[in-house]
This record gives structure tokens, C-alpha cells and sequence, in this order.
């Protein structure tokens, strides 16, 4: 029988450590929302199905303020982050090497290889001159935090995708004297679209559930739902932050599933 050469999930007790690891991430995760439909007033003690804390939940007016505030901001953040890293996608995949590419893409995925701590550090400073100098303290600083964040999560699948797009369709519409503006939007554009749908969901599920460079770059009554959470949590915990919890993990399993379907490679 031939050697087929080294295979992890071969190797002794491996579905065993797969089972412990998928458990420790997952179980908490579990016990969490099943603990949100809670009757009782018990964090840890079942008290009979209910949709209580959810209802709760729904009828504080800082949740509300705070989910508003989140989702405004989540869907401009990715808007923004969306066409710049739709802009560099398409300077640094559909043009020839030159000097400096590494470099760019080097830049571009900076946020996810520095620690989220230091870029929120650095936030803190760069925005502080502007509130002190300019007196402004709006949700802008918070846009423009969370847009440059989320950049290179929206850049990594339409990147992806144009690397995977064949050229045949673009040089036949420049072979048939199509402008370079025209073959992107007839062209290149429909093609793209799937990455770049996928690239602002991503981008908006990010900002949707960042923290630090939320708690680092806000004002005053700026809270997210994120940071909000936070808060109730260090004062005293509820029920009622198990079921904003919930909401917040189905609204997340359901745009990863849809980036998911949209970036699958098809044959």
C-alpha cells in the first residue's frame, strides 16, 4: 500500500482533541442562550422556558438607543470600508507588479496584525488632538475608527475574488474598445459583486461587535450595544444581557453564513 505521507486526523486521539476543543469554545456559547429564555431571576438555576428577558430587553429604552446606535454605525463604517478596500483590491490586482505592492498590502492589513489594544492607544491619541483643537465630540471619530478597522476584512474577500476572476471577459471588452469605466461597470463590476457583498458583511459584523476601539475613541453617550453590555456586566450582571447576547450571536451566525454562501467556490 502506498504511503499518502502525513495526515493530521490520523494521528492517535485526534477526534478526541477535536471533541474538547469544539467543546470549550462552543458550550459556553450554548449555556448562554439557553439560560437567555430563563424564566426565573436565577443566572445559573433554570427556572422554566420564557421569552421574559427578551421582552425586557426590548422595552428598555437604552437597549434600543444603544442597538439604533450600533447598527447605524456598523452599516456606515462597512460602507466606507467597503469601497476603499474595493478601490485597493482593484489597484493592486488588476494592474502589473510594481515597487511598493508588498509594501500596500503590508499597510492594508496592518489592523489585523497589530493588537487591537495598541490601534485603539493610537486612536485615542490621534482623535484627542481634534476634540481638544476643534471642540467636536460626534459619531464621526467613531466612523472613521471603525471604517479604517474594518478595511482589510472587507479588502480579504474581494481581493480573493478578483484573483479568482478570469481576465478573458475584460480583455475582450477592451479588444471591442470599451472604456476602462465602462468594462468595470458592465464587466468587471457584476462579477465582483458577490466578494464585495460578502467583504461588507464581514466588515459590518466586525464593527457590529468591536469593543476596544469603541471604549477607546467614544464620547460621552456614544455607547454601543457591545459597550453597553459591558457596562451592565460591571455593574451587575442579568438575564436580560444573556438575551441581547443571543440577539446579537443569531444576527452574527446569520451574516457569517450568508459571507459564507457568497464566497464559496463554485465549479
Amino acid at each position: 500500500m502506498a504511503d499518502r505521507g502525513f495526515v493530521v486526523s490520523r494521528l492517535p486521539g485526534f477526534t478526541t482533541v477535536a471533541l474538547l476543543v469544539f467543546a470549550a469554545l462552543y458550550l459556553p456559547i450554548l449555556v448562554l442562550v439557553v439560560f437567555s429564555f430563563n424564566g426565573g431571576d436565577s443566572l445559573s438555576q433554570w427556572g422554566g422556558f420564557s421569552f421574559r428577558w427578551f421582552a425586557k430587553a426590548w422595552e428598555n429604552d437604552q437597549v434600543k438607543d444603544a442597538t439604533i446606535r450600533s447598527l447605524w454605525l456598523a452599516l456606515v463604517a462597512a460602507a466606507i470600508a467597503t469601497a476603499v478596500a474595493t478601490a485597493a483590491a482593484l489597484g493592486t490586482t488588476r494592474r502589473k507588479p510594481f515597487n511598493g505592492q508588498t509594501f500596500i498590502y503590508v499597510m492594508i492589513n496592518q489592523p489585523l496584525m497589530v493588537p487591537e489594544i495598541v490601534t485603539a492607544v493610537a486612536l485615542l491619541i490621534f482623535f484627542a488632538w481634534f476634540k481638544v483643537n476643534l471642540g467636536y465630540q460626534g459619531m464621526g471619530y467613531l466612523v472613521a475608527a471603525h471604517a479604517g478597522f474594518c478595511i482589510p476584512f472587507a479588502y480579504l474577500p474581494i481581493r480573493a475574488r478578483l484573483e479568482s476572476m478570469d481576465l478573458t471577459l475584460e480583455t475582450a471588452a477592451a479588444d471591442l474598445y470599451a472604456t476602462p469605466w465602462l468594462t468595470f461597470r458592465r464587466v468587471t463590476f457584476p462579477l465582483l459583486l458577490p466578494g464585495i457583498i460578502a467583504g461588507m458583511m464581514l466588515a459590518f459584523v466586525t464593527s457590529l461587535d468591536d469593543v476596544v476601539i469603541t471604549l477607546f475613541v467614544k464620547s460621552a453617550g456614544q455607547d454601543t450595544l457591545p459597550t453597553y453590555m459591558l457596562g451592565q456586566i460591571r455593574r451587575q450582571v442579568s438575564t436580560e444581557v444573556y438575551a441581547i447576547s443571543t440577539m446579537l450571536l443569531a444576527l452574527t451566525v446569520v451574516l457569517l453564513t450568508a459571507f459564507f454562501a457568497l464566497t464559496r467556490k463554485r465549479d
